[in-house]
């Protein structure tokens, strides 16, 4: 019998973002996810230090931290003020021995639980994509053209290189001063 989750997996997986091409976790989502505040969180792993390296914790430099406002909508004048940690999947394993409340424990199972399953996804979608290629070297000319509209299904389209609706074109109307000799 499956136990329920104490935490949505669809939560989670909102709070997991990609910077310097990992995923990662910002310190105030997870602190929110574990209910404590964000500074208990980062005390606690400064405590701690020798266990969370470089590649299990850092903070984001002011350009990924303008943009991470930028993204989320914050203003100029509220909420965090200095950049914040952010914990990679390895980070956030590890934090469950820096935090050991029953609550930390059952949060850190739903987390880690919720990162198998986005490997999982990604290796399936390159497993399809694979697959396709096969059956693409296997099959003659004339299922060419339903595998270059797979192809397209699966390319995300691209921005519209043209504005859309309705436009009108006024003619030119030359307002100079006419020479008179």
């Amino acid at each position: 019998m499956k136990q329920s989750s104490l935490i949505p997996t669809e939560i989670i997986e909102k709070r997991i973002l990609l910077i310097r091409g990992q995923k990662v976790m910002l310190d105030n989502h997870l602190a929110e996810l574990y209910d404590v505040q964000t500074r208990d969180l980062n005390k606690a792993v400064k405590r701690n230090i020798e266990r969370f390296p470089i590649d299990f914790r850092f903070q984001l430099n002011n350009k990924e931290f303008d943009n991470l406002m930028f993204q989320f909508g914050t203003s100029s004048w509220g909420g965090t003020r200095k950049a914040p940690y952010v914990f990679t999947e390895h980070g956030i394993l590890m934090l469950s021995s820096v935090l050991s409340s029953k609550r930390a424990i059952q949060v850190n199972i739903e987390i880690m639980r919720t990162f198998v399953r986005l490997r999982q996804l990604l290796s399936s979608n390159k497993e399809l994509s694979r697959k396709l290629l096969e059956l693409e070297k296997k099959y003659d000319e004339q299922f060419k053209v339903v595998f270059d509209a797979i192809h397209q299904i699966l390319i995300p389209p691209d921005k519209p290189k043209r504005p859309f609706g309705f436009s009108v074109e006024e003619p030119k109307v030359n307002y100079g001063i006419i020479n008179k000799k």
